[in-house]
């Protein structure tokens, strides 16, 4: 439906798809992967789409989709388990428009993309090979839910190429999570030019330029903190340990520090 909109008709879906649908006001977007026959497999902190097990989790909630009390007839309710829960496509929707994430597209389509969370410079697998991901980790379960570093996105990401963040100093390889850090960033970074210039346009340039650049190295397919891991390694390594994943304890009037998704 044009270049720079990724919004797709249903009939056009095929397994394998990775999927999204912005919520209210834009705040946030989830991602799922299609598996076909209307089923979205996706990933969820507790049951809920988005959360942070902070007081932000107010703001996120209230701009997500409204529960309804009329039980689907297709679906179960969600519950806590592993995070990893099958919907049909209605339910992940909740009333949101269709969007498709793009893979392996041009540095340019890339950056003219001003929203992070639509596509990756990164190849997606084979449909079939992504379908199997997220089938098994509907079983076996993504580690521990985290906004920043272990999200909706990334399991979405890592079922259509395989590949995760070996480095637990830096962000996951969500793009919504680089463009919530990249704009304070960007500003942050712009603002000696007041000490040079008074020019707000050349600010604004420089500004921007900044955002795009973070977007560019922060992107799945640049990083060079990222390895190809197998599934059934990936549950296996979570299972024995070997991949650590530590969800934050909830402090008053703090914010917790991000979970750690780490090899040893």
């Amino acid at each position: 439906m044009g270049l720079l909109s990724n919004r797709v008709n249903r009939e056009s879906l095929k397994p394998g798809d990775h999927i999204y649908s912005w919520r209210a006001a834009y705040i946030y977007a989830h991602h799922g992967i299609y598996v076909g026959d209307g089923r979205v497999i996706h990933f969820t902190r507790r049951g809920q789409e988005v959360g942070t097990g902070t007081v932000l989790d107010v703001l996120l909630v209230s701009s997500g989709p409204a529960r309804s009390f009329v039980p689907c007839a297709t679906c179960v309710p969600l519950e806590e388990g592993n995070g990893v829960v099958s919907s049909c496509l209605n339910c992940f929707l909740a009333g949101g428009v269709l969007y498709r994430f793009k893979y392996g597209v041009s540095p340019a389509l890339f950056l003219a993309k001003a929203r992070g969370g639509t596509c990756t410079l990164a190849s997606s697998d084979s449909d079939d090979l992504v379908v199997h991901r997220a089938k098994y980790l509907l079983d076996n379960g993504f580690g521990c839910y985290n906004v920043f570093k272990n999200n909706c996105e990334d399991f979405a990401i890592y079922c259509k190429t395989g590949l995760l963040v070996v480095d637990e100093r830096t962000m996951g390889q969500s793009g919504q999570a680089v463009s919530i850090i990249g704009g304070p960033l960007a500003a942050v970074l712009s603002t000696p030019l007041r000490l040079v210039t008074t020019n707000i346009y050349g600010m604004a340039a420089t500004a921007v330029g900044v955002y795009c650049a973070s977007r560019y190295a922060a992107d799945i397919g640049m990083r060079k903190d990222v390895m190809k891991i197998p599934v059934e390694d990936l549950t296996q390594r979570l299972a024995t340990g070997l991949i650590q994943v530590v969800e934050p304890q909830i402090l008053s009037a703090t914010v917790p520090e991000p979970d750690l998704l780490a090899s040893r």
